[in-house]
């Protein structure tokens, strides 16, 4: 018996990715480890957006030298994002390390398998990673994952990914719809479409033609998908969103900072005023809906005045959640050569207050649903907590239910209508309707 463990940092992408690899692993026979120190093969799928991602991937794979020492047999992989950023480097640097693929190219696990050749490399472009179909080993039995392009075009001034994922390509609708049919046949209740842009989504429709396609697919009761970039946000996107019944009311939405000079320097190719519209317009058309976004602290030559004005857009705005990240310089990216670096001390300082900021204004929207009635999608049973149950409304607020008591058995998958009782910072607690 050949056991794998694949360890897995970043986004949603790379969730995804190492569920494809898994899936790979499996039909070639292997089994899947729960220890990485039991396993025959590891595979560290990772991501490099931020220096903190990429410490974390370099320690992680510094802690197993002594594992390989022990066990000469053990083959390790890098794949993902540092995979392609570094290619033949990471021999140099962790000379133990078997084999390196790109994230375009996980597909060639199955070609490690099958090699006695060590140390291959695989990061060369693949123009046809967008009609090969590879199915997938989800570990969730409720939520999928779906890709429906690849890479990226924007080349914001601070992101490494068009570098590391490549051209956006496209998959053909037909590929997609296939795909979610055939969850929904397996009893999945929600998908999620991915994309480091699914605005620019240029298969054979529309995005938002897409969006209404697996709408009507059957058995399917929730559809979200990220990443929207603002510049891309069309008014038939936005109205789509409101006319398909099953299309969560969330969307995430990048604002990256406050300061039209600052998203001018990141190459945002937006400028706030043309946000605030598209917030403006979504929330007249989705009066209900939740808008979370992403926010860099410390962008190079960001000024007082300009993180003033970040502070000032989040009071206005007020998101129902961000993610928060001081500026991290990429290698490669034109922002690690621009002058005006600001200092770590000033950067963490910065990043700080916008989390005050936004703690305050996440609590106060919550608060606003208590009393409510929201359906909420069971998810997990708590770890913690076996009592309890979580789910997620549409607007994708994470709601904690007490299962203790209750007449009829709950499982992962019901849609139920609960009463908010509780409000906290960052999550719901509620009372199940009978």
């Amino acid at each position: 018996m050949t056991t794998y463990y694949i360890s897995t940092f970043g986004c949603q992408m790379n969730v995804h990715d190492s569920e494809k690899m898994s899936s790979i692993l499996k039909d070639e026979g292997y089994i899947e480890s729960d220890s990485l120190q039991e396993a025959d093969l590891v595979i560290f799928n990772t991501c490099s957006i931020r220096q903190k991602a990429e410490q974390k991937f370099y320690s992680e794979l510094g802690r197993i030298k002594e594992l390989k020492k022990r066990k000469p047999g053990l083959t390790i992989a890098v794949a993902g994002c540092i995979a392609q950023q570094e290619g033949k480097n990471i021999f140099k640097r962790v000379p133990y390390v078997n084999h390196v693929l790109g994230p375009q190219n996980i597909h060639m696990v199955r070609d490690i398998l099958k090699s006695n050749i060590n140390r291959i490399i695989a990061i060369d472009d693949n123009p046809l990673i967008a009609d090969t179909d590879l199915p997938a080993e989800r570990k969730d039995e409720v939520r999928a994952w779906i890709n429906i392009m690849y890479g990226c075009n924007n080349f914001c001034s601070y992101c490494i990914v068009p570098y590391t994922r490549g051209r956006e390509r496209s998959r053909p609708s037909i590929a997609i719809l296939n795909e979610i049919k055939r969850l929904a046949e397996k009893g999945y209740i929600e998908v999620t479409l991915l994309g480091q842009n699914v605005n620019s989504y240029a298969g054979d429709i529309s995005f938002p033609e897409l969006l209404k396609a697996v709408d009507k697919i059957e058995g399917i009761s929730r559809v979200r998908f990220v990443t929207s970039h603002p510049k891309d946000l069309s008014d038939d996107l936005i109205v789509t969103i409101r006319d398909c019944e099953k299309v969560c009311e969330h969307i995430h939405l990048p604002l990256q900072s406050g300061s039209t000079r600052i998203l001018s320097l990141m190459n945002r190719k937006y400028e706030l005023d043309d946000y605030l519209r598209k917030v403006d317009k979504l929330r007249k058309e989705l009066p209900g809906i939740a808008i979370t976004s992403d926010i860099i602290a410390g962008f190079p030559n960001e000024t007082v005045e300009d993180h003033r004005m970040t502070l000032k857009a989040l009071h206005n705005i007020e998101f129902d959640g961000i993610f928060a990240f001081h500026y991290s310089v990429r290698v490669g990216t034109k922002a690690a050569a621009m002058g005006g670096q600001v200092e770590d001390s000033i950067k963490l300082s910065r990043l700080n207050e916008i989390l005050e900021v936004q703690d305050e204004i996440s609590e106060k929207k919550n608060n606003v649903l208590l009393n409510s009635v929201q359906e909420i999608l069971l998810e997990m049973p708590n770890e913690k907590y076996p009592e309890k149950m979580s789910g997620r409304t549409k607007t994708n607020k994470v709601v904690s239910v007490s299962i203790n008591g209750k007449n009829r058995p709950l499982n992962p998958g019901d849609l139920i209508n609960v009463s908010i009782i509780k409000a906290n910072r960052h999550s719901l607690e509620g009372m199940i309707i009978a």
